[in-house]
């Protein structure tokens, strides 16, 4: 079972509908606590997937053993409940999630925010980077966690590494996350010369997990220029979504979406 929090409905104005994939630690709701009902109220139809294992999404095969392709699956299946071709935007490691969908599907448009690096050397930085800092909390999402109410709220915030806005309120409110995350190898570098969709990609000013070069380096590949906001590795959370989300509104409207 696969869920897809699916809200609004398309319109005149907004013929295409919009899918959000989550990264790691996080599942669908971190979708619905604003950007859903933003693009909503813009005239949108707004749906946002629980990869395989997170939310209430469940796994035919053991979580830890889940990979990127899995979660394209994921994505492709989302996708066509919308009709088989929204515009797709991507968080963290569900950036690069999008990166690998793109190469099968085409998308009218997509966005990548504080996305995982195309190239897969930068990704293993990305988590060297975070084993480094948090070693207990890398321990622990890789023996698949703690059963403990507690365990998984602390591993979130100490993977996601947030360093303004108002995260820690954000994460207590949330509802529960997985206990652990698969971090299995994720194949090659993303083949961005395999992709034709227009992309806007946004990163984070003060991002500790996926910085600053790491985004510009993203962009690089995909012949575009990041832009960056004064926040956060958890864009659609913290103090300042609201400005990340109308920057995707304004570029989308530009592109006749």
């Amino acid at each position: 079972m696969l869920e897809v929090i699916d809200k609004g409905q398309c319109t005149d104005a907004h013929r295409v509908p919009l899918l959000f994939v989550h990264g790691n630690w996080q599942a669908a709701w971190c979708w619905d606590k604003h950007f859903l009902d933003f693009f909503v109220e813009k005239g949108f139809r707004a749906a946002a997937v629980s990869l395989r294992g997170h939310g209430q999404s469940t796994s035919s095969k053991p979580f830890l053993l889940c990979s990127v392709s899995d979660y394209v699956d994921d994505v492709l299946k989302a996708a066509d409940r919308l009709g088989g071709n929204p515009v797709v935007i991507g968080h963290s490691n569900g950036g690069f999630v999008v990166q690998r969908y793109l190469e099968v599907r085409r998308a009218p448009a997509a966005v990548l925010l504080a996305s995982m690096p195309s190239r897969r050397i930068q990704r293993l930085r990305v988590t060297i980077r975070m084993i480094r800092r948090y070693p207990r909390a890398a321990i622990r999402s890789a023996m698949g966690g703690s059963r403990k109410p507690g365990a998984a709220r602390g591993t979130e915030r100490a993977v996601n590494m947030p360093s303004r806005g108002d995260f820690v309120s954000t994460v207590e409110s949330s509802p529960a996350r997985p206990r652990a995350e698969s971090d299995r190898p994720n194949g090659l570098s993303a083949r961005a010369a395999r992709v034709t969709s227009p992309l806007l990609i946004l990163g984070a000013e003060y991002d500790q997990s996926v910085v600053v070069r790491e985004v510009q380096s993203t962009a690089r590949a995909y012949r575009t220029q990041a832009e960056f906001f004064p926040m956060g590795h958890n864009m659609m959370l913290e103090v300042g979504w609201d400005d990340v989300a109308a920057r995707i509104y304004n570029w989308l409207e530009s592109k006749g979406m």
